[in-house]
């Protein structure tokens, strides 16, 4: 922590959890097993996001490829995500913490649904750490969401089709309302993105950990961020152009 410039901070990191069924395997155990396990690295990834002063937190939890799963493993995670709100929800209104779904929600079982109502509804007035979480997500199933929304307004006359620009897209996407991640995180060991915010991600810094999820700690996410702190930002610049604007 003493290494770490809390003044270089990303505002918004994303992170794909990853490994929870092959930890769970290295235990012996089944995949739920694994998952089970996954809540505890949650709630200390949150808390230490929170005490470093992160702003934005992406958690991709299920993509709606996950659906293809065993009929057992998807029926136990839908549980674990209710028992889990449940749970949470109150200490993360206690620490100001404001919750947010993305994705397909509509394919969720209604309890399932309900859990997350009631969960946005008791934290939509925290001011602090917005923690979003990807459910039932796919980056492609949003992209032809939001291109659906743009092809409605030009139908109906609200825009022209000249009037379509990068903003138009951006603020048609699930997370119109949250700024584009400059760190992503993924754990044990896969170097992809897995049809994850692939527009919001465009710019990005990437970081790929062997860790599995289960074991993905405070001391990971510090190492993650000085990484990323080492990194030069340049956005298409020059490096000479990028120093000349720190200046």
């Amino acid at each position: 922590m003493e290494n770490l410039d809390l003044n270089r901070l990303p505002k918004h990191v994303a992170i794909i959890m990853d490994g929870n069924g092959r930890w769970a395997k290295e235990q012996g155990e089944d995949r739920l097993f694994g998952h089970y396990h996954g809540v505890a690295s949650v709630r200390k990834v949150v808390e230490a996001a929170t005490e470093i002063g992160i702003k934005y937190l992406t958690l991709y939890a299920f993509s709606t490829e996950n659906w293809d799963r065993p009929a057992q493993e998807v029926t136990g995670l839908m549980t674990l995500f209710v028992d889990t709100i449940a749970k949470e929800v109150p200490d993360l209104h206690k620490n100001n913490i404001k919750l947010h779904f993305i994705g397909n929600l509509s394919m969720l079982p209604d309890e399932a649904k309900k859990a997350l109502e009631d969960a946005t509804q008791q934290t939509a007035q925290n001011t602090g750490l917005s923690l979003i979480i990807a459910l039932s997500y796919s980056s492609r199933w949003e992209l032809v969401e939001a291109t659906k929304k743009i092809a409605e307004k030009v139908k109906n006359g609200e825009m022209s089709v000249d009037q379509i620009t990068e903003t138009t897209l951006s603020e048609s996407l699930a997370t119109s309302a949250f700024p584009d991640p400059e760190l992503m995180i993924r754990t044990s060991g896969e170097c992809r993105i897995s049809n994850f915010l692939l527009f919001q991600l465009a710019y990005a810094e990437l970081y790929f950990t062997d860790t599995r999820w289960p074991d993905f700690r405070k001391a990971d996410l510090v190492k993650a961020l000085l990484d990323y702190q080492s990194r030069e930002r340049r956005f298409g610049k020059t490096s000479a152009q990028v120093q000349t604007n720190d200046i």
